[in-house]
């Protein structure tokens, strides 16, 4: 892994950033009247002025997040040159590119209308268009008027307020109360460290990692912050985490072997996000048992025949991070899951 990939997992999830930005203003139309030796009158020669710079959202696929554009609070394109004589153009104004990941949505911060989505590499949207140049007095000369002293100014800068945000593209998103063990799971997977505690909301930025597969092939995967009951309601910060499922394609519930109702416990998780978004619900499913040590083989037999019956065919697994016990199984299953469509 990179040191810039490592660096990243390691929390640095910046989900949405503000930035203020400009384009460059239009070079004014020169009103220069052709002056040369012998030629006591010349015409009109004024050139034309270069249009300012346009400021572009470009997406890149090896970003992953948005902490690159953290500091990042000024984006200026370049003004246009001013024309000059003998009909010369004035230079055009210097592009600015801001680069994105992919997924990331751009909003108008002052109305919050979404502008636009940057979904495919090398996607390029303009942001802010530069102003054109002004026209040289060139072309405002008729047979009534032949000389004319006057030309266009240049027009002036666009400037907006963006919001950039990004819903987390990962492949696996890992659904569960606090302290189900998901920052533990996340940590004997990838190579994130998340910051590990169990209490509610130990997790507050969604820590990404990803997860290395045989034959150098790799997934993402994402410990979404806990979820608490009324995180739809926007109860607590739950609503703010939420949004950060909506994309993965596959979702890892993760609850512990010692909870009072497995069954239960599933089941308001699954409510949460069906009533944040019920498009969440077409999405696979996987159920991960953690903290699976703690049972002894009686236990755990008993408790599958109670989970076949309950949970009526969705697959469930049991691992335990501590005594990393079937975790190559569920990287198994997992990536069988999401390669499914590609078959």
């Amino acid at each position: 892994m990179t040191e810039y990939q490592e660096e990243m997992t390691e929390g640095n999830f910046v989900d949405y950033v503000k930035i203020y930005v400009s384009s460059g203003k239009g070079g004014k139309g020169s009103s220069h009247l052709h002056r040369e030796k012998f030629i006591e009158k010349g015409g009109p020669d004024g050139g034309d002025g270069g249009r300012g710079g346009h400021v572009y959202i470009k997406g890149n696929k090896n970003l992953w997040t948005l902490f690159h554009l953290k500091f990042l609070k000024h984006v200026r394109a370049g003004h246009g040159g001013d024309g000059g004589s003998s009909r010369s153009t004035g230079h055009d104004g210097e592009d600015k590119y801001i680069e994105v990941p992919l997924g990331t949505v751009v909003k108008d911060q002052e109305t919050g209308d979404v502008l636009f989505e940057i979904t495919e590499h090398d996607e390029v949207k303009i942001l802010a268009e530069g102003g054109k140049g002004g026209l040289g007095n060139w072309h405002f000369r008729s047979a009534t008027n032949q000389t004319p002293r006057y030309a266009q100014p240049g027009m002036p800068v666009k400037e907006v307020d963006v919001t950039l945000e990004l819903k987390v593209l990962a492949d696996v998103g890992l659904v569960g109360f606090p302290n189900a063990g998901k920052s533990t799971l996340l940590s004997v997977l990838t190579s994130a460290k998340p910051k590990i505690a169990d209490y509610p909301f130990t997790t507050l930025k969604p820590n990404l990692g990803i997860v290395a597969y045989r034959d150098f092939q790799s997934f993402v995967m994402a410990d979404i912050p806990g979820i608490i009951e009324g995180a739809a309601e926007g109860k607590g910060l739950g609503h703010y985490f939420l949004r950060h499922i909506e994309r993965n394609s596959t979702l890892l519930f993760l609850v512990p072997a010692d909870a009072d109702d497995i069954k239960k416990e599933y089941d308001i998780l699954l409510d949460e996000l069906r009533r944040y978004n019920p498009e969440m619900l077409d999405k696979d499913r996987l159920i991960v048992i953690s903290k699976c040590d703690m049972l002894d083989d009686e236990l755990k037999a008993e408790l599958k025949k109670q989970l076949d019956e309950e949970l009526k065919g969705t697959p469930y697994l049991f691992i335990s991070s501590v005594a990393q016990q079937g975790l190559q199984e569920l990287k198994d299953k997992l990536w069988q899951m999401l390669n499914v469509e590609a078959k």
